[in-house]
């Protein structure tokens, strides 16, 4: 009975013109595009300069912030109050005051001040940009000192070592938790939307009376999505690879394991919801409710070590937070099956219990 079932499911699936097109672009899209929407790296900053001295020593040190590629230079204002009306009306993000006689000072006292100014209605840009141009001033400040004076030879040396995203790029954060909202997305929302479309078309009647069991029943939403759960997956594994040449550090093998233990749990989430809802509107409010509660509380965007002590006892019940983990641990840091005991738990008792829930809750009426 189980075999005409999962044929009927796919049958369903196949004949949907736009469930198998979403399938495969929806990958490549989240891949090759939320990466680099998704970012939380500042560029292009707006920079209101206020050069007081107007000597070579600050000529120098706005073409060295200028060149550092994060900054571009919005105005040259004479005055700060000028600089101060270009904040106002948008046209920049941060001033920099440079003083009279910067260049005086520092060869006769060897220190000076410089004035840096954010806009924080956007406490990330104002923060981050601030943060930026006082490193650029700092390296700044030790080439200068290096050219007008003696320095004494450091008693150490600080070498700073990179490891796991040596290049510090955001990208490589981003792109294996995105695979997780994919699957989250098809693997969840999919199941969520079958039995329930299957009550507002009237079908669901005919198979209540059939002899089929609660648990066959269960088994054949399920399976489908299992199996395209991993096909999805590996369409955003190849995703990765052409647009950001990422590959796993780890054990493909490994991730196929825990994501088959994620489909599995969500898709049976999604049944459960499908099991409640009696129309297609009350599953899809249902589902964006949870599924992005999952998303915050998962560390997508914001690690849990830095969210309040409710929040990270809170982020025990996504499923979402421990299949992020592991990705991020496979493909960053080659972690294997050993290393990651504890999602490999936290995932099972999920699938089981989300399974369990949905063979239980549906109720088989004839």
């Amino acid at each position: 009975m189980l075999k005409y079932l999962l044929e009927k499911e796919f049958k369903q699936f196949f004949r949907n013109k736009a469930l198998p097109k979403m399938a495969v672009i929806m990958p490549f899209m989240a891949i090759l595009i939320f990466p680099l929407v998704a970012n939380f790296e500042i560029k292009n900053i707006s920079l209101a300069v206020v050069d007081n001295d107007k000597s070579s020593t600050s000529r120098e040190l706005i073409q060295k912030v200028a060149a550092g590629g994060y900054f571009s230079i919005s105005e040259v204002a004479s005055t700060y109050t000028h600089a101060l009306r270009s904040v106002e009306l948008d046209k920049s993000d941060i001033i920099m005051e440079i003083p009279a006689h910067l260049e005086r000072d520092l060869q006769r006292e060897g220190s000076s001040e410089i004035l840096i100014s954010a806009n924080a209605v956007s406490a990330t840009k104002g923060g981050l940009g601030s943060a930026y141009l006082a490193g650029i001033i700092g390296d700044f400040n030790k080439e200068i000192n290096g050219n007008i004076s003696t320095v004494v030879a450091d008693s150490f040396t600080i070498t700073p070592r990179f490891w796991y995203n040596p290049r510090l790029l955001y990208t490589y954060f981003m792109v294996p938790a995105l695979m997780v909202m994919v699957l989250a997305m098809v693997c969840g929302f999919l199941p969520a939307l079958n039995i329930v479309g299957e009550k507002e078309s009237g079908t669901i009647e005919q198979i209540n009376v059939t002899p089929v069991t609660r648990l066959s029943f269960i088994l054949s939403k399920l399976l489908p999505y299992w199996i395209i759960g991993f096909v999805v997956l590996t369409i955003s594994f190849f995703a990765a690879w052409i647009a950001y040449g990422l590959t796993p550090a780890g054990n493909l093998g490994t991730i196929y394991l825990f994501a088959a233990l994620f489909v599995l749990a969500f898709s049976g989430f999604g049944l459960v919801i499908s099991n409640y809802a009696t129309t297609l509107q009350q599953a899809m409010f249902m589902m964006f409710f949870f599924v992005l509660t999952f998303i915050f509380m998962s560390g997508l965007y914001t690690p849990v070590a830095n969210m309040p002590r409710w929040a990270q006892n809170l982020s025990i019940i996504s499923p979402l937070k421990y299949i992020i983990i592991v990705l991020r641990q496979v493909y960053l840091k080659g972690s294997t099956f050993t290393e990651l005991l504890t999602p490999f738990w936290m995932l099972t008792a999920f699938a089981i219990f989300f399974n369990g829930w949905a063979v239980l809750s549906y109720r088989k009426k004839s």
